[in-house]
């Protein structure tokens, strides 16, 4: 399955345990919303595992440009592009193109930065898109919980950290507004789907409570 085998290179690349469960917190919304909408569960999900493969490693978001984009569009066709790529998602995306990994998914994970010039477009893309910083933030709403469960929080908990900007200050309210308007739905309605996928994963996300 894809979905072992981007787990297996997701912690051959990833050593930290918060970024890992990030992936994994992605990758059970990609898995989520794949299996509402009658898409491929195994592939979304492995994008989800992969999306920051390089984050790690590469840290560094580059300016938004042409010369940005060339490279990303010559990775999709299977063009040659230099040795020193722009920074993150790019190394990782060239390592997976590499090995075999489908234009799909490549043009997936380039889609999720801004800065790549590759726009989301498919729904596989705009999931992606939709998820990944919203992920982030209901799991940081989770973990300051009282009980540090998912299982407490509600959309109402969301929109109301949303509004503190002092709380997860490096999230963009921006981004997971825009995410919602990406995907096409209500941002209470993909906020709610989102913490659905949460609470079905939480065990590996650990955000089952410190009761569990």
């Amino acid at each position: 399955m894809l979905t072992d085998t981007a787990r297996q290179i997701m912690h051959e690349w990833i050593t930290t345990d918060s970024l890992r469960k990030h992936c994994e917190a992605v990758a059970a919304c990609m898995s989520h919303f794949a299996a509402k909408q009658g898409a491929d569960v195994d592939l979304w999900t492995a994008v989800g595992l992969l999306h920051d493969l390089d984050f790690e490693r590469y840290p560094h978001m580059p300016e938004a440009g042409p010369a940005t984009t060339a490279i990303a569009e010559a990775l999709i066709r299977g063009d040659e592009v230099p040795a020193e790529l722009p920074g993150h998602p790019f190394y990782g995306v060239a390592y997976l193109r590499s090995t075999g990994w489908s234009p799909e998914i490549l043009r997936a994970i380039l889609s999720h930065a801004d800065y790549s010039g590759i726009l989301p477009e498919t729904p596989l893309e705009r999931t992606l898109y939709a998820v990944d910083e919203l992920s982030g933030f209901v799991t940081a709403v989770a973990l300051v919980r009282p009980d540090k469960s998912i299982h407490s929080v509600e959309v109402s908990s969301v929109r109301k950290k949303m509004k503190d900007k002092a709380f997860a200050a490096k999230v963009s309210r921006e981004g997971i507004v825009h995410g919602a308007e990406v995907i096409g739905m209500e941002l209470d309605a993909l906020i709610g789907e989102v913490i659905t996928a949460l609470r079905a994963a939480a065990p590996r996300l650990g955000l089952a409570g410190i009761n569990q």
